[in-house]
């Protein structure tokens, strides 16, 4: 479990009138905004459970304050990567209600391989979820310039799948996204941290799984062929290459913070394996 540093609340009592007189209600205020905020993932979700019911029961230690966006798949597309899609997981009315209650739409739209004609194709789906509090997470750097010209609402974010773990990627990646999701094995890695100068523009993991100590990360493309609808088949390297495996860890947030850090990834504990999704 993440240790939640959620902001502190006063709680005040309020008279309301009811069918039996006056009845006592406690209503809480926020004092201050949270230290910090949670990108969090919906991978799995039923699309007919409806989001706020799913967030209860799977993400009920995190103050809903500190919930930015949630990431997930939304009606199918061959623009998908990072996690295989087998259905849907937000609905239509999910993304409504999470943008009412001020949270964005993640689209992971982390295919390696984008034609012109495919993001055309796109262009229905990506017209359905503009809004200035949604964004696209890419992989390749031609379809995030294309969402940039048509879709200026959408915050772009650079896939972990990029692997940005040096200030040279990062610098070129800064010039094509708003924000950029680094590796894992980053989180270790302090001078490295320490050098960025942009740290709001950066999001850290709060936990981690098999990609930690993955030498190759060969099933990001295999999921990316396997999302194109073709009948592609999910590679994985952990028979081929050994590697330390420690399971789902989670990482302290403290050190992360007091270095100007305040946007993290929150995976789910993937039932009976070693990673997150």
């Amino acid at each position: 479990m993440i240790r939640s540093l959620a902001a502190p609340v006063r709680v005040t009592p309020v008279h309301c009138a009811s069918v039996h007189g006056g009845a006592m209600y406690i209503k809480a205020e926020e004092v201050q905004k949270p230290l910090f905020n949670f990108t969090i993932s919906a991978r799995g979700k039923n699309a007919e459970l409806p989001v706020f019911a799913f967030l209860r029961r799977r993400y009920g230690n995190i103050p809903l304050n500190q919930i930015e966006s949630m990431f997930g798949f939304v009606e199918r597309s061959t623009l998908y990567g990072g996690r295989p899609f087998t259905g849907s997981e937000l609905s239509d009315n999910d993304v409504t209600d999470l943008n009412r209650a001020g949270i964005g739409l993640r689209l992971p739209l982390t295919n390696h391989e984008v034609s012109r004609e495919e993001y055309e194709g796109a262009r229905a789906l990506l017209t359905r979820y503009h809004h200035k509090l949604n964004s696209v997470i890419a992989t390749n750097d031609d379809l995030a310039t294309w969402i940039a010209e048509d879709f200026p609402l959408y915050k772009r974010d650079a896939s972990v799948i990029k692997n940005i773990n040096n200030p040279r990627k990062l610098a070129r990646a800064m010039e094509i996204y708003d924000s950029v999701v680094l590796p894992m094995p980053c989180n270790e890695d302090f001078e490295f941290l320490e050098s960025i100068e942009y740290k709001d523009r950066i999001t850290l993991f709060a936990n981690a799984g098999c990609a930690m100590t993955c030498p190759s990360r060969i099933c990001y493309a295999s999921f990316s062929e396997f999302n194109k609808f073709k009948g592609a088949d999910i590679l994985c390297s952990q028979t081929i290459k050994e590697r330390e495996s420690f399971g789902m860890i989670d990482f302290q947030l403290e050190p992360l913070l007091a270095l100007g850090f305040t946007h993290f990834k929150l995976l789910r504990s993937r039932p009976g394996a070693q990673t997150g999704f």
